[in-house]
């Protein structure tokens, strides 16, 4: 399947500007998965820019948003 870069990057929340899988949606997913972590466009704004990408951090913000 032919990767829609530009179209992905339109969308992409991600605020780490020297990512090189930034706009590559499932590279960065891949490579979240690999280190435990979730790709930050799962993440509030708030919670993104602090490059926390842990499950635990994914959790803690989500629960937040519940109460």
């Amino acid at each position: 399947m032919e990767c829609r870069k530009e179209k992905n990057l339109e969308k992409c929340s991600c605020t780490y500007d020297y990512c090189e899988r930034k706009g590559l949606c499932c590279e960065c997913v891949a490579y979240h998965r690999e280190h435990g972590e979730l790709p930050g466009c799962f993440f509030p704004a708030e919670v993104e820019r602090t490059y926390d990408r842990s499950i635990e951090a994914f959790i803690r913000c989500h629960q937040k948003s519940k109460k």
